[in-house]
């Protein structure tokens, strides 16, 4: 995947927006730039990692000469994503050098895949999904939107994980397996059937424990 010739802009000042920032840093061609907040306009006083925090509204050119990518773990990121998209900015992808996407799989705009990831053949990841550290994803998957896999989840194939699904540290999904919009499957759960929408489901198999949910 070639890398963005603009400077790129991490959506967020928290610690996971610390942490796509280094990771940004060692995919050749990208340039961290600095870091934008959206609710609390206090935190641009202060450089945070070394690198300035501009606020969402005094972004001006920058919305055409930057690229964005958000830096939050929640799968609610397309709060502020929604935001930048509203005024035009454009939206980076993602893949540390360490990463294997093959020609046969496809990433949307602002998707990140971390360090050791591995995506199978014929896999759609949407966009602004992030996906943590040794995680795989198996073959004829699909995610959706904002969903979020944790490190060292194992995907199985053909699986469709739906938008703003959140996916646990360590969890395992077998094969065929479909998991209903923003949905949680808990750290080290073992999923062996279908997840509704709106449920977090843990343990070992894992079972529903809390409905009407709003994803994490």
């Amino acid at each position: 995947m070639l890398p963005n010739e603009k400077p790129l802009l991490i959506l967020g000042t928290g610690l996971f927006a610390v942490e796509i920032a280094d990771l940004a840093t060692e995919i050749p061609g990208v340039t961290v730039a600095g870091f934008v907040e959206n609710m609390d306009r206090q935190k641009c006083a202060q450089p945070l990692d070394g690198k300035p925090v501009h606020w969402i509204d005094d972004l001006n050119e920058r919305l055409q000469t930057h690229r964005f990518v958000c830096g939050l773990g929640t799968t609610h990121r397309g709060r502020f994503t929604d935001q930048i998209a509203s005024r035009g900015g454009a939206f980076a992808t993602l893949v540390h050098p360490s990463a294997r996407v093959p020609a046969t799989s496809s990433l949307g705009p602002g998707t990140i895949l971390n360090v050791g990831v591995i995506i199978a053949s014929h896999t759609t990841l949407g966009a602004h999904v992030c996906v943590n550290r040794g995680a795989t994803i198996g073959h004829h998957t699909r995610l959706d939107d904002f969903v979020t896999i944790g490190p060292g989840v194992n995907l199985a194939g053909s699986c469709h994980i739906g938008s703003a699904v959140y996916v646990g540290i360590g969890a395992t999904i077998i094969d065929h397996i479909k998991i209903g919009a923003r949905s949680v499957v808990g750290a080290g759960a073992v999923v062996t059937a279908e997840v509704p929408e709106r449920v977090l489901v843990v343990g070992v198999p894992a079972k529903i424990v809390k409905r009407d949910i709003e994803g994490k």
